[in-house]
């Protein structure tokens, strides 16, 4: 497999950085769990990419425009970086339930349109997520599920229902550290 295929997708809200129940809306808001950014550069460093799906249904609900969401990822970038890490992109959903959209997980559209741009091997790219819906738009596809018990993990835990064969990481530093380990060429 060549180095441009090794791909890791996440979830962004409880997984990168802090979730919230009011809504990520603001870049002042948006703050990174601890050693979240840090597991993205090293995920980096072993040669994957990272490429972030995540449902941001604030823009349908007009809790936010594009303006804001864009000025969020933004300074996730920036944040980032700073500790030599990369996102290669950010897909989203800025639909509500309502819309009955393809791309609002848990149905697979935004992992299938990272699938598409990015021409990678399902069954060789993790998505890590913490909530059930990150989980089974994965599943959908045949991507390896990884739930990390930051955000609203423990709670997704606890609901049980997961999707076979997923894996539990306390944080993002945890799973890369083990993903890392099983992986390593």
């Amino acid at each position: 497999m060549s180095s441009g295929k090794k791909l890791v997708i996440l979830d962004r809200d409880g997984v990168i950085n802090v979730d919230s129940d009011a809504f990520i809306k603001s870049p002042d808001e948006w703050v990174a769990i601890p050693g979240s950014l840090e597991a993205i550069a090293r995920l980096n460093q072993a040669g994957y990419r990272v490429v972030v799906a995540s449902n941001q249904s604030g823009i349908g609900r007009g809790l936010f425009d594009m303006a804001t969401l864009n000025a969020m990822h933004e300074k996730m970038h920036r944040a980032a970086a700073a500790v030599g890490g990369r996102i290669d992109a950010v897909f989203f959903c800025p639909h509500t339930a309502e819309d009955q959209c393809e791309c609002r997980k848990p149905k697979p559209g935004l992992l299938q349109m990272i699938l598409d741009r990015f021409e990678i091997d399902p069954a060789t790219t993790p998505v890590v997520g913490d909530a059930l819906r990150d989980l089974q738009a994965g599943a959908a596809l045949g991507f390896p599920t990884h739930l990390v018990l930051t955000g609203k993990g423990k709670k997704a835990l606890a609901a049980g229902g997961l999707p076979a064969g997923t894996q539990v990481h306390d944080d993002l530093k945890a799973f890369a550290l083990t993903f890392l380990a099983s992986h390593a060429d």
